[in-house]
Protein backbone atom coordinates (compact mmCIF):
# COMPACT_ATOMS: atom_id res chain seq x y z
CA UNK A 1 0.00 0.00 0.00
CA UNK A 2 1.31 3.42 -0.93
CA UNK A 3 0.58 6.54 1.11
CA UNK A 4 -0.95 9.66 -0.41
CA UNK A 5 2.27 11.69 -0.38
CA UNK A 6 4.28 9.10 -2.30
CA UNK A 7 1.39 8.43 -4.65
CA UNK A 8 1.20 12.11 -5.54
CA UNK A 9 4.96 12.19 -6.13
CA UNK A 10 4.60 9.32 -8.59
CA UNK A 11 1.81 11.15 -10.38
CA UNK A 12 3.79 14.40 -10.52
CA UNK A 13 6.84 12.63 -11.93
CA UNK A 14 4.81 11.03 -14.72
CA UNK A 15 3.06 14.31 -15.53
CA UNK A 16 6.40 16.12 -15.62
CA UNK A 17 7.84 13.59 -18.06
CA UNK A 18 4.75 13.76 -20.29
CA UNK A 19 4.62 17.57 -20.26
CA UNK A 20 8.34 17.76 -21.01
CA UNK A 21 7.94 15.51 -24.03
CA UNK A 22 4.90 17.41 -25.27
CA UNK A 23 6.78 20.68 -24.94
CA UNK A 24 9.70 19.23 -26.89
CA UNK A 25 7.38 18.05 -29.66
CA UNK A 26 6.00 21.57 -30.00
CA UNK A 27 9.46 23.13 -29.96
CA UNK A 28 10.85 20.75 -32.55
CA UNK A 29 7.77 21.22 -34.74
CA UNK A 30 8.25 24.97 -34.72
CA UNK A 31 11.98 24.58 -35.42
CA UNK A 32 12.87 26.39 -32.21
CA UNK A 33 15.09 23.49 -31.18
CA UNK A 34 17.95 21.84 -33.10
CA UNK A 35 18.49 18.15 -33.82
CA UNK A 36 16.17 15.21 -33.31
CA UNK A 37 14.73 13.21 -30.43
CA UNK A 38 13.10 9.93 -29.39
CA UNK A 39 10.04 10.48 -27.22
CA UNK A 40 8.93 8.64 -24.08
CA UNK A 41 5.17 9.38 -24.19
CA UNK A 42 3.28 6.36 -22.86
CA UNK A 43 6.18 4.79 -20.98
CA UNK A 44 6.25 7.18 -18.00
CA UNK A 45 5.22 4.56 -15.44
CA UNK A 46 8.44 2.61 -15.97
CA UNK A 47 10.89 5.43 -15.24
CA UNK A 48 8.74 6.85 -12.43
CA UNK A 49 8.05 3.49 -10.79
CA UNK A 50 11.64 2.26 -10.83
CA UNK A 51 13.33 5.53 -9.85
CA UNK A 52 10.92 6.03 -6.95
CA UNK A 53 12.87 3.27 -5.18
CA UNK A 54 16.33 4.65 -5.89
CA UNK A 55 18.53 6.93 -3.82
CA UNK A 56 20.22 9.97 -5.29
CA UNK A 57 23.60 8.20 -5.38
CA UNK A 58 22.29 5.05 -7.07
CA UNK A 59 23.20 4.74 -10.74
CA UNK A 60 21.12 4.42 -13.90
CA UNK A 61 22.04 4.05 -17.54
CA UNK A 62 19.62 4.94 -20.30
CA UNK A 63 18.85 4.61 -24.00
CA UNK A 64 18.37 6.93 -26.96
CA UNK A 65 14.90 7.51 -25.40
CA UNK A 66 16.32 8.95 -22.19
CA UNK A 67 14.53 12.16 -21.18
CA UNK A 68 12.08 10.33 -18.91
CA UNK A 69 14.80 8.44 -17.06
CA UNK A 70 16.78 11.64 -16.53
CA UNK A 71 13.77 13.49 -15.10
CA UNK A 72 12.63 10.57 -12.93
CA UNK A 73 16.12 10.26 -11.44
CA UNK A 74 15.91 13.86 -10.25
CA UNK A 75 17.80 15.93 -12.80
CA UNK A 76 17.08 19.66 -12.74
CA UNK A 77 14.41 20.34 -15.37
CA UNK A 78 15.94 23.69 -16.34
CA UNK A 79 19.28 22.06 -17.05
CA UNK A 80 17.67 19.22 -18.97
CA UNK A 81 15.76 21.68 -21.14
CA UNK A 82 18.87 23.81 -21.66
CA UNK A 83 20.73 20.72 -22.83
CA UNK A 84 18.04 20.16 -25.45
CA UNK A 85 18.71 23.69 -26.67
CA UNK A 86 22.49 22.96 -26.71
CA UNK A 87 23.13 25.69 -24.14
CA UNK A 88 26.06 26.16 -21.80
CA UNK A 89 23.75 25.83 -18.78
CA UNK A 90 22.65 22.34 -19.88
CA UNK A 91 23.44 19.33 -17.72
CA UNK A 92 26.12 18.36 -20.28
CA UNK A 93 27.17 21.98 -20.95
CA UNK A 94 25.31 21.81 -24.26
CA UNK A 95 27.55 19.06 -25.63
CA UNK A 96 25.42 15.97 -25.06
CA UNK A 97 22.04 16.71 -26.50
CA UNK A 98 19.02 14.44 -26.47
CA UNK A 99 20.63 11.06 -27.15
CA UNK A 100 23.57 11.53 -24.79
CA UNK A 101 21.98 13.44 -21.95
CA UNK A 102 23.39 12.71 -18.49
CA UNK A 103 23.68 14.15 -15.00
CA UNK A 104 26.29 12.53 -12.80
CA UNK A 105 25.14 14.62 -9.81
CA UNK A 106 22.01 12.45 -9.54
CA UNK A 107 23.58 9.18 -10.71
CA UNK A 108 22.29 9.44 -14.29
CA UNK A 109 25.28 8.05 -16.16
CA UNK A 110 23.92 8.86 -19.57
CA UNK A 111 21.63 8.15 -22.45
CA UNK A 112 23.21 6.29 -25.35
CA UNK A 113 22.76 6.26 -29.10
CA UNK A 114 24.10 2.70 -29.37
CA UNK A 115 21.47 0.02 -28.73
CA UNK A 116 22.26 -1.99 -25.55
CA UNK A 117 25.43 0.00 -24.79
CA UNK A 118 24.12 1.08 -21.39
CA UNK A 119 23.80 -2.52 -20.18
CA UNK A 120 27.53 -3.29 -19.68
CA UNK A 121 27.99 0.24 -18.31
CA UNK A 122 25.39 -0.46 -15.63
CA UNK A 123 27.12 -3.76 -14.90
CA UNK A 124 30.39 -1.86 -14.45
CA UNK A 125 28.67 0.61 -12.13
CA UNK A 126 27.29 -2.35 -10.17
CA UNK A 127 30.80 -3.74 -9.81
CA UNK A 128 31.90 -0.35 -8.44
CA UNK A 129 29.07 -0.45 -5.89
CA UNK A 130 30.10 -3.89 -4.70
CA UNK A 131 33.84 -3.15 -4.70
CA UNK A 132 33.39 0.02 -2.63
CA UNK A 133 30.77 -1.63 -0.39
CA UNK A 134 28.57 1.45 -0.62
CA UNK A 135 25.15 -0.27 -0.61
CA UNK A 136 24.36 1.48 -3.88
CA UNK A 137 22.64 -0.24 -6.79
CA UNK A 138 22.74 0.21 -10.55
CA UNK A 139 19.83 0.10 -13.00
CA UNK A 140 20.06 -0.43 -16.76
CA UNK A 141 17.07 0.77 -18.79
CA UNK A 142 16.90 -0.71 -22.30
CA UNK A 143 14.37 -1.64 -24.95
CA UNK A 144 13.20 -4.97 -26.33
CA UNK A 145 15.50 -4.55 -29.33
CA UNK A 146 18.51 -4.47 -27.02
CA UNK A 147 17.61 -7.91 -25.67
CA UNK A 148 18.98 -9.47 -28.87
CA UNK A 149 22.30 -7.65 -28.75
CA UNK A 150 25.45 -9.32 -27.47
CA UNK A 151 25.92 -6.66 -24.80
CA UNK A 152 22.66 -7.80 -23.18
CA UNK A 153 23.95 -11.34 -22.65
CA UNK A 154 27.46 -10.30 -21.68
CA UNK A 155 26.31 -7.69 -19.18
CA UNK A 156 23.73 -9.89 -17.48
CA UNK A 157 25.99 -12.93 -17.42
CA UNK A 158 28.78 -10.98 -15.71
CA UNK A 159 26.38 -9.47 -13.19
CA UNK A 160 24.95 -12.90 -12.48
CA UNK A 161 28.21 -14.74 -11.84
CA UNK A 162 29.52 -11.94 -9.61
CA UNK A 163 26.13 -11.35 -7.94
CA UNK A 164 26.33 -7.64 -8.66
CA UNK A 165 23.63 -5.20 -7.43
CA UNK A 166 22.21 -4.49 -10.89
CA UNK A 167 18.58 -4.39 -12.00
CA UNK A 168 18.15 -4.85 -15.74
CA UNK A 169 14.92 -3.11 -16.76
CA UNK A 170 13.66 -4.04 -20.21
CA UNK A 171 11.11 -1.50 -21.46
CA UNK A 172 9.30 -3.77 -23.90
CA UNK A 173 7.25 -1.36 -26.01
CA UNK A 174 6.76 -4.10 -28.64
CA UNK A 175 8.82 -2.46 -31.39
CA UNK A 176 12.54 -2.21 -32.02
CA UNK A 177 12.22 0.74 -34.40
CA UNK A 178 9.67 -0.83 -36.80
CA UNK A 179 10.17 -4.53 -35.99
CA UNK A 180 7.74 -6.24 -33.64
CA UNK A 181 9.71 -8.06 -30.97
CA UNK A 182 7.96 -11.39 -31.62
CA UNK A 183 9.41 -11.43 -35.16
CA UNK A 184 12.91 -11.63 -33.73
CA UNK A 185 12.33 -13.14 -30.27
CA UNK A 186 10.96 -16.71 -30.03
CA UNK A 187 9.52 -16.32 -26.52
CA UNK A 188 6.61 -14.30 -25.16
CA UNK A 189 8.47 -12.83 -22.18
CA UNK A 190 11.99 -11.45 -22.43
CA UNK A 191 12.15 -11.86 -18.63
CA UNK A 192 12.14 -15.65 -19.17
CA UNK A 193 15.73 -15.39 -20.39
CA UNK A 194 16.78 -14.67 -16.81
CA UNK A 195 16.58 -18.41 -16.06
CA UNK A 196 19.59 -19.10 -18.28
CA UNK A 197 21.68 -16.81 -16.05
CA UNK A 198 20.32 -18.14 -12.76
CA UNK A 199 18.72 -14.84 -11.75
CA UNK A 200 15.08 -13.88 -11.17
CA UNK A 201 13.03 -12.79 -14.18
CA UNK A 202 9.97 -10.69 -13.41
CA UNK A 203 7.25 -9.27 -15.66
CA UNK A 204 5.53 -6.01 -14.70
CA UNK A 205 2.66 -4.10 -16.25
CA UNK A 206 4.59 -1.14 -17.61
CA UNK A 207 1.39 0.93 -17.86
CA UNK A 208 0.72 0.52 -14.12
CA UNK A 209 3.08 2.64 -12.04
CA UNK A 210 2.22 0.84 -8.80
CA UNK A 211 3.02 -2.57 -10.28
CA UNK A 212 6.35 -1.29 -11.60
CA UNK A 213 7.11 0.41 -8.29
CA UNK A 214 6.43 -2.71 -6.22
CA UNK A 215 8.24 -5.21 -8.43
CA UNK A 216 11.26 -2.95 -8.85
CA UNK A 217 11.24 -2.32 -5.08
CA UNK A 218 11.63 -6.03 -4.46
CA UNK A 219 14.44 -6.35 -7.01
CA UNK A 220 16.29 -3.31 -5.65
CA UNK A 221 15.96 -4.50 -2.05
CA UNK A 222 17.30 -7.91 -3.06
CA UNK A 223 20.27 -6.27 -4.79
CA UNK A 224 21.10 -4.11 -1.76
CA UNK A 225 20.99 -7.18 0.47
CA UNK A 226 23.57 -8.98 -1.66
CA UNK A 227 21.15 -11.17 -3.59
CA UNK A 228 22.46 -10.10 -6.97
CA UNK A 229 20.90 -9.10 -10.26
CA UNK A 230 17.32 -9.23 -11.53
CA UNK A 231 15.83 -8.96 -15.02
CA UNK A 232 12.62 -6.93 -14.87
CA UNK A 233 10.55 -6.71 -18.05
CA UNK A 234 7.98 -3.90 -18.17
CA UNK A 235 5.32 -4.34 -20.84
CA UNK A 236 4.67 -0.84 -22.13
CA UNK A 237 4.02 1.15 -25.31
CA UNK A 238 5.30 4.29 -26.98
CA UNK A 239 2.63 6.55 -28.42
CA UNK A 240 4.92 8.39 -30.82
CA UNK A 241 7.05 7.09 -33.66
CA UNK A 242 10.52 5.72 -33.07
CA UNK A 243 11.96 9.20 -33.53
CA UNK A 244 10.80 12.68 -34.40
CA UNK A 245 10.93 12.09 -38.16
CA UNK A 246 9.41 8.60 -38.27
CA UNK A 247 5.80 7.80 -39.22
CA UNK A 248 4.87 4.49 -37.52
CA UNK A 249 2.99 2.92 -40.46
CA UNK A 250 3.94 -0.56 -39.21
CA UNK A 251 1.25 -0.47 -36.50
CA UNK A 252 -2.49 0.14 -36.69
CA UNK A 253 -4.44 3.05 -35.27
CA UNK A 254 -6.57 0.50 -33.44
CA UNK A 255 -3.51 -0.89 -31.66
CA UNK A 256 -2.43 2.59 -30.60
CA UNK A 257 -5.89 3.47 -29.29
CA UNK A 258 -6.10 0.17 -27.40
CA UNK A 259 -2.88 0.98 -25.56
CA UNK A 260 -3.95 4.56 -24.89
CA UNK A 261 -6.88 3.15 -22.94
CA UNK A 262 -4.22 1.90 -20.52
CA UNK A 263 -2.60 5.34 -20.21
CA UNK A 264 -0.49 5.31 -17.02
CA UNK A 265 -1.19 8.93 -16.09
CA UNK A 266 -4.92 9.02 -16.75
CA UNK A 267 -5.56 5.69 -15.01
CA UNK A 268 -3.39 6.55 -12.02
CA UNK A 269 -5.20 9.87 -11.72
CA UNK A 270 -8.48 7.96 -11.49
CA UNK A 271 -6.90 5.71 -8.85
CA UNK A 272 -5.92 8.76 -6.79
CA UNK A 273 -9.49 10.02 -6.90
CA UNK A 274 -10.90 6.68 -5.76
CA UNK A 275 -8.25 5.89 -3.16
CA UNK A 276 -7.69 9.29 -1.58
CA UNK A 277 -10.76 11.26 -2.58
CA UNK A 278 -8.82 13.73 -4.71
CA UNK A 279 -10.95 16.19 -6.59
CA UNK A 280 -10.50 16.93 -10.29
CA UNK A 281 -9.27 20.39 -9.33
CA UNK A 282 -6.29 18.98 -7.42
CA UNK A 283 -5.04 17.07 -10.44
CA UNK A 284 -5.71 20.03 -12.71
CA UNK A 285 -3.63 22.16 -10.35
CA UNK A 286 -0.71 19.75 -10.76
CA UNK A 287 -1.11 19.96 -14.54
CA UNK A 288 -1.12 23.76 -14.44
CA UNK A 289 1.90 23.95 -12.14
CA UNK A 290 3.79 21.56 -14.41
CA UNK A 291 2.88 23.56 -17.51
CA UNK A 292 4.35 26.65 -15.85
CA UNK A 293 7.45 24.69 -14.88
CA UNK A 294 7.96 23.74 -18.52
CA UNK A 295 7.44 27.33 -19.71
CA UNK A 296 9.95 28.55 -17.13
CA UNK A 297 12.44 25.89 -18.25
CA UNK A 298 12.11 26.99 -21.89
CA UNK A 299 12.63 30.63 -20.89
CA UNK A 300 15.71 29.63 -18.87
CA UNK A 301 17.11 27.70 -21.84
CA UNK A 302 16.42 30.43 -24.39
CA UNK A 303 18.09 33.06 -22.21
CA UNK A 304 21.14 30.89 -21.54
CA UNK A 305 24.42 31.45 -23.44
CA UNK A 306 25.70 29.15 -26.14
CA UNK A 307 28.82 27.18 -25.28
CA UNK A 308 32.10 28.34 -26.74
CA UNK A 309 32.99 26.07 -29.71
CA UNK A 310 36.32 25.26 -28.04
CA UNK A 311 34.77 24.26 -24.71
CA UNK A 312 34.93 20.65 -25.85
CA UNK A 313 38.64 20.73 -25.00
CA UNK A 314 37.76 21.06 -21.31
CA UNK A 315 35.87 17.77 -21.25
CA UNK A 316 38.10 15.37 -23.16
CA UNK A 317 40.24 14.39 -20.18
CA UNK A 318 39.35 13.87 -16.54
Amino acid sequence: MIDKKNALELYKTMVEIRKFEEKLYFLFSTRAMPGSMHQYNGEEAVAAGVCANLNKDDYITSTHRGHGHCIAKGADINKVMAEMFAKQTGCCRGMGGSMHISDFSVGMLGANGIVAAGIPQATGAGWTCRYKKTNQVSVAFFGDGAANEGAFHEGINLAAIWKLPVIFVCENNLYGFSTHYRKVTPIENIADRAASYGIPGIVADGMDVLDVREKSRQAIARAREGGGATLLECKTYRYMGHSRFENPTYRTKEELEEWKQKDPIQNFGEYLKRQYGLADGELEKIDAETDKKMDDAVAFAEQSPDPDPFDYQKYIYA
